[in-house]
């Protein structure tokens, strides 16, 4: 009996209620759906600005070229670096101070505390904590253009040929996107390898991709 009576004072309080609210939506000229709609989305937008606020505050100041820092840790080719105030990009090129050959670090992870995990592009012997570290400000870049054609070149863009350095003025980052679908030329060219069996019978395209064992196997036969 007490269990009813308390389920018919529930009901009638919220029947109450939804008289109290009908009653604001007239007095205010919109309908029940349209102050409902106000509602949400001032609570959403209130959430969204909260999230935005939140999310700035949490994120790593962005860091400028020549941001300087220092090795924390040595694992291998995994080296850790804390920076005082500004974190460089993820991507980002560092160099370590004071080396030679020179040793570029790539940042790989924010790992948090101002620190960023890299992974080195060369050995990192004679590596020791507190060594200084610059950030470079951009990603690896190596050169490019006609003066590279025939050229052996590492990971940084260094030549390893014993040819002397590569006098060019344009550089490329290693990373990029792909270009845009509209960019892709729709035109087919062959590339031609000097090999007649191959450029005769399984030509190649200029841009595709080479199964190398096959390629090997019509020299093989070819010969």
């Amino acid at each position: 009996m007490a269990s009813r009576s308390i389920a018919h004072f529930g009901s009638k309080t919220a029947i109450r209620f939804l008289r109290i609210q009908s009653a604001k939506c007239l007095a205010s000229g919109v309908s029940g759906r349209e102050y409902s709609t106000q509602k949400s989305s001032v609570h959403t937008s209130a959430v969204t600005n909260a999230a935005q606020a939140e999310a700035k505050q949490a994120s790593p100041k962005a860091a400028v070229s020549g941001s300087k820092g220092r090795i924390v840790a040595v694992i291998g080719a995994v080296v850790d670096v804390q920076f005082d105030e500004a974190l460089p990009p993820i991507l980002n090129a560092l160099q370590v101070t004071g080396r030679t050959p020179k040793l570029i670090l790539e940042v790989s992870q924010h790992l948090g505390d101002n620190v960023v995990r890299c992974i080195a592009m060369d050995g990192t012997e004679g590596l020791v904590r507190g060594q200084d570290v610059v950030d470079t400000g951009d990603p690896i870049k190596i050169p490019v253009g006609p003066e590279t054609l025939g050229r052996i070149m590492n990971v940084i863009g260094d030549p390893i040929d014993e040819r002397g350095p590569i006098v060019t003025k344009h550089y490329a980052p290693i990373h990029a996107e792909a270009p845009e679908f509209v960019d892709m030329s729709v035109e087919q060219e062959i590339l031609v390898t000097g090999i007649k069996v191959v450029d005769l019978l399984a030509p190649y395209s200029k841009g595709g991709k080479i199964g190398k064992f096959l390629f090997f196997k019509k020299i093989f036969f070819s010969k």
